[in-house]
This record gives structure tokens, sequence and C-alpha cells, in this order.
């Protein structure tokens, strides 16, 4: 009298086995894709700040022969600015998808016209994830600029 053992389900072991091992493969991954996600939000606010609003805020200027002043800021992208300096030959919207863009943490960027650095210009900001501003920051002036003054 032999009893004939039933072999196609999986022992206890061998569940257990596999959840420590994902266990182990989650614990070595999900670090890594956390930076990454801080470090591909830098990344938008750097490309949004030397590339599309460069491009529109050139664009803004070579119609209207000035950028925005910071009181306009940069709503003036999008709506015809109604204060003084009322650009004449306004011709936008400038921005593609007709509003202006926020940093990748859901913040205003920050645009200050004409600069602080950048003196006959503008400069534009994002204070990245901590919101304030620190050596994080996300600019559109250069580090040597600042360290002169």
């Amino acid at each position: 009298m032999f009893l004939k053992r039933n072999k196609n389900g999986f022992t206890m072991i061998e569940i257990m086995l596999v959840v420590i091992i994902i266990g182990i493969l989650a614990a070595m991954v999900i670090p890594n894709l956390a930076g990454r996600r801080e470090q591909a939000r830098a990344v938008v606010a750097k490309a949004d700040i030397e590339a599309n609003l460069s491009a529109a805020m050139d664009l803004y200027e070579i119609d209207n022969g000035q950028y925005p002043t910071t009181e306009q800021g940069l709503k003036a992208l999008v709506l015809k600015p109604s204060s003084a300096p009322v650009p004449e030959n306004w011709n936008g919207p400038y921005l593609k998808k007709k509003k202006v863009p926020q940093d990748p943490w859901g913040k205003d960027y920050n645009y200050v016209a004409p600069g602080i650095h950048n003196t006959d210009g503008y400069d534009l900001s994002s204070y990245g994830k901590d919101q304030v501003e620190s050596d994080d920051d996300i600019i559109n002036w250069s580090d040597e600029e600042v360290s002169q003054e």
C-alpha cells in the first residue's frame, strides 16, 4: 500500500525562495529608479529653460524689440500684455501649447527681465526639488558669472 504523492504544485520552500529573490531584486532596483526620476526632472527643466522657453523668448524679442518685463512675465508669451510697455508687434502666442509651462515639480519658473545675471537679457530659473534657492537650481546663466559677483 504505497501512496503516490502528487507533484504538480510548488512547496512552501520554493514559494518562499521566489518571494525572497523578488524582494532582493526590488531592493536593488527601486533606489536606482528613485534617483533617476529626479535626474529626469532636472533634465526636463533644463530643456524647458534652454530650448523651449528660450526660443519663445527670442521670437518675442525679435517681434517687439525687447523681452517681456518682469511684471509682464512669461504670460506675455501666450497673451498680449496690456501693461507698459505694450508690445505693438506682438505676434503670439509664442508657445505651441498656448500656456506657460510649470517646472517638473509643479511650480512656476522664475523670470526676471532685465536679468540680474544676464543684464542684457533675462534670468530664467527653477529652484528644483527643494524649492529654495540653492546649488541644485536650474538656471539660464553660467556658474562663472555667479561666482564673480
